[in-house]
């Protein structure tokens, strides 16, 4: 809970940095590492995984355009 108020109190640029920073290489490994299981190349995961690793940030971004 105490984490939540800390990335709260960031200003937005620095949310969407740490967002970014934390999300989009989760997302890569997690595609590059399960794309074989669904029958893909891995390097066509991670791109996949980029992509669904960019849902947080824009989930961010819609929060802080709702908020003003």
């Amino acid at each position: 809970m105490a984490l939540l108020a800390r990335f709260d109190a960031l200003s937005f640029q620095a949310q969407l940095i740490l967002v970014a920073v934390v999300c989009d290489p989760i997302g890569f490994a997690a595609g590059y590492l399960l794309a074989p299981e669904f029958g893909v190349e891995p390097i066509l995961g991670g791109v996949y995984g980029l992509v669904a690793a960019s849902v947080p940030m824009s989930l961010l971004v819609l929060r802080e355009s709702m908020a003003r």
